[in-house]
């Protein structure tokens, strides 16, 4: 992270660290991932030791061209060049700089905290405030022990209002980051569920949480929220709502919805006051009046913040990885433009493998509190260190800074109607296209031009949950153990190189396929990590050469057709022999391997890179002595194929169940399937250790009022006795919604609450009844989601829930999601 501070001398001192000896050097920016690399001259590099150790990656960084580390241990080898702080504790040691850095500004700081609604009230917070105050806040969600220090260190000479908010998962987090934040405001928002998997209750997550404010001046919050606990909190000033208790600062005596928004009315020091809220959910509502309470403790006056309120806009939380025109990419951050948020972005955008080109739409950068010069000087620096190829600036000073940028095909416009215009000319193909803009220059517009169109029928991916259920399955496994991800079946439904993209700069191990096609497309997307075909074609066996693929050989024929694809002259080609160890399926049994060792010694054009097997019943306990047959099934072929081939191979026998129950068997790598989409029989899902991935939603297309005894549908099956409503949702079977789920089988969710298919599922529609839901024509039909789970839908039809994902027809778009 970017800011302009203190020699690596003075650094050493503030963390207390031994040092090599080296150049001294001005540190502007902190890092601590070695993929996200700006500034390297002027960087500082923190080898945190998390999930990842940073310790194995000094080499990559030092590539890169930074120069400074704070470690914990010496790497092998010490370039001369190069400065290395030395302390017990590298996170202690950039939290205790950002302590530093935070003790040398005094202006007020709003710190928030809670279990639900942090982002929405800070962003809210920003959104009223920035007309009176130049604000720093910490972008998007980065409320971790991590991400604070990092945008604490981004505090500067010309911010008047920093807002921070602060997110913990067990005990002793908020004491670290209390000081590093130090608030003199306070917010708690919604206490919900959250986390509470890391405190032995709900009443010590309180406790935990509240220790943000030990030192505020001014703390709000609902008083339902402390119930009763007011005494953990400092001697503060106080400023409570409530819809409950008369005597809060704010008492809400009236609330009432128009049209799609809310009136509230308040007792504020013994007067009347209303607002008026742009939003009718019943989150929204409370975070809006979290923020009401704020301004008013703040000593604004009613009138002003009323006027305010109306314009509180959607906080997008994430950017939207679509398909564009032209065998385009296209990444929408079209609603906010920021300097954090765009190196964000841009370190999302630099992910994207599947096109030669990275092109960058911006707009100008409002309010980053930085002279203009400086702030597009920074901004064209950036854009030369993540490597984009064409540009098209939007905005008077974008135009008037336009000397600094150096991109090989840029281009600049005074507004946005201007760049709209231009479009057919500039004839977008095959590139990777990041949309970022301030929401006055409705950069939305440039997003639909540049979009596929397609079917309405939305599937929605969360890659943030797929790196989260990858991390958790990680945290998982012994040090050493190597992780492969299945990407087969089009990712079990969730996409092809939009998961794999992720999966390799999260730095899996591997990949594995079903098809060779389906491993020659990644490598035509960029996708580098080595790929196993688990049924691999030997009229492919080219195709697979050509592109470096590794196919799994599992029978001799299969072994003897690849040889003869083969060059006695080339290097060993690796390959992955698959032992039958009860499935029945595909594999050697353990009767061939002395033939295979055999022919294995003959034919020393191929290595083989591993040996595995399949579990029958991994997540079954009813069949562990089975699974524990196999384990010594696959040691005995293990080390007959070991004896006889003289040198190591990597072997694995794990699927994600498997991970879960039996840590014992993780080898030297485990295979991750379905776990990696948030479904793991041996995972309860009340746990919370795995998140959803997938949203599959659609609308209604029309209402219609049903007499009782008329029929709905093919056939005549549905009908409604009593009469009724019923609405046509925009999916059917052609879409993966199988007809199994009519006639009241299968249950949509309609404005979250549950509709019943009424007869047959059509080809590309069906019908449900909302006689007893609140509903118009456009509205959203959720089939799957966080509340009504892809397990749910398996249970309704008796199935399984890999056959719901990888039903989902292709002609369903695929959004793409990244916080």
């Amino acid at each position: 992270m970017h800011s302009g501070r203190y020699t690596i001398g003075l650094i050493q001192q503030i963390i207390g660290a031994g040092v090599t000896s080296g150049p001294e050097t001005l540190i502007d920016t902190l890092l601590t991932d070695s993929r996200r690399i700006s500034n390297p001259a002027t960087a500082l590099f923190f080898a945190l030791n998390g999930r990842r150790d940073g310790h194995t990656y000094l080499h990559e960084v030092y590539a890169a061209g930074v120069r400074n580390f704070v470690v914990q241990h010496l790497p092998d080898e010490i370039p001369a060049d190069a400065t290395f702080l030395i302390v017990p504790d590298v996170l202690a040691a950039l939290q205790a700089l950002a302590v530093y850095h935070r003790n040398h500004f005094q202006l007020p700081v709003i710190g928030i905290t809670g279990s639900n609604g942090k982002t929405i009230v800070k962003e809210w917070l920003h959104q009223l405030l920035s007309a009176d105050y130049q604000v720093i806040r910490s972008p998007k969600s980065y409320n971790s022990q991590i991400g604070v220090p990092l945008f604490v260190w981004q505090i500067g000479g010309g911010d008047t209002l920093g807002i921070f908010e602060a997110g913990i998962s067990t005990v002793q987090e908020m004491a670290r980051l209390e000081p590093i934040i130090r608030p003199s405001i306070g917010v708690l928002t919604h206490m919900g569920t959250a986390h509470d998997e890391g405190f032995i209750s709900a009443a010590q997550k309180l406790k935990e949480k509240l220790q943000l404010f030990a030192h505020c001046q001014l703390i709000v919050y609902q008083s339902e929220a402390l119930a009763g606990q007011t005494g953990l909190l400092p001697a503060a000033r106080h400023f409570t709502w409530s819809r409950q208790a008369a005597g809060a600062k704010v008492f809400i005596t009236k609330q009432w919805q128009g049209q799609g928004e809310t009136h509230l009315e308040a007792m504020y020091n013994e007067a009347m006051i209303s607002c008026v809220i742009p939003y009718q959910d019943e989150a929204s509502v409370e975070n809006a009046i979290t923020c009401w309470a704020v301004l008013l403790a703040m000593g604004y006056m009613p009138a002003a913040i009323a006027k305010r309120l109306p314009y509180l806009q959607p906080v997008r939380m994430r950017l939207e990885l679509k398909n564009g025109r032209n065998n385009c990419s296209v990444i929408d951050d079209s609603y906010n433009s920021d300097l954090q948020s765009l190196e964000i972005a841009l370190n999302f955008l630099t992910q994207q493998n599947q096109h030669p080109v990275k092109t960058l739409i911006l707009s100008d950068i409002l309010q980053s509190g930085l002279p203009n010069e400086v702030l597009y000087q920074q901004v064209a620096a950036m854009l030369r260190q993540k490597g984009i190829q064409r540009f098209m600036g939007v905005g008077v000073q974008l135009s008037a800074h336009q000397s600094h940028f150096q991109v090989p095909d840029q281009y600049f416009y005074a507004t946005t109607e201007a760049l709209t215009d231009d479009l057919p000319r500039l004839n977008f193909q095959n590139e990777s296209i990041l949309i970022k803009g301030a929401r006055i220059f409705q950069f939305q517009r440039i997003s639909r031009a540049l979009v596929q169109k397609a079917h309405g029928t939305v599937l929605e991916i969360n890659l943030n949950a797929i790196i989260h259920n990858l991390n958790y399955y990680r945290s998982r496994l012994q040090p050493g153990v190597k992780l492969m991800a299945m990407v087969k079946a089009f990712s079990y439904g969730s996409g092809t190189f939009e998961v794999a993209n992720v999966l390799q700069y999260q730095k899996a191990d591997y990949l594995a396929v079903a098809y060779i096609d389906e491993g020659v497309a990644l490598r035509q997307a960029g996708i580098s990590l080595p790929i196993m075909v688990l049924n691999p074609e030997p009229a492919a066996f080219a195709q697979l050469l050509a592109c470096q693929l590794e196919p799994e050989i599992y029978s001799f024929t299969l072994l003897k057709e690849f040889l003869s694809h083969l060059s006695p002259a080339q290097e060993p080609y690796p390959i992955h022999i698959k032992v039958d160890t009860g499935m029945h399926r595909l594999g050697f049994i353990l009767s061939e391997l002395d033939e295979l060792c055999q022919l294995l010694q003959q034919h020393p054009a191929v290595k083989v890179q591993s040996v595995f097997s399949h579990l029958v019943a991994s997540d079954a306990a009813v069949h562990d002595n089975f699974t524990r047959q196999q384990f010594a099934w696959f040691k005995q072929a293990c080390e007959k194929l070991q004896n006889t081939l003289g040198y190591p191979f990597i072997r694995h026998i794990l699927n994600t169940s498997g991970i879960s129950r039996w840590p014992e068997a993780q080898l030297d790598m485990v295979r991750l399937g379905i776990g990696l989409y948030g479904i793991d029989a041996a995972v309860p899902a009340a746990s919370g250790n795995l998140q959803p991935v997938a949203t599959l939603k659609t609308s209604i297309s029309q209402l219609k009022t049903i007499k009782p005894g008329e029929t709905v549908g093919y056939n005549r099956k549905g009908i409604l006795p009593k009469g009724g409503r019923i609405a046509t949702v925009r999916i059917g079977y052609a879409d993966g919604y199988l007809r199994t789920f009519g006639n009241g089988v299968g249950h949509l969710l309609v404005n979250g609450k549950v509709a019943p298919t009424v007869g047959n599922i059509a080809m590309d529609m069906c019908m449900i009844d909302v006689s007893h839901i609140e509903v118009q024509e456009g509205d959203e039909a959720i089939i799957f989601n966080e509340q009504q789970t892809v397990a749910d839908l398996a249970q309704q039809i008796g199935t399984i829930p890999y056959e719901i994902l990888t039903n989902i027809s292709q002609r369903v778009k695929r959004v793409y999601f990244y916080e």
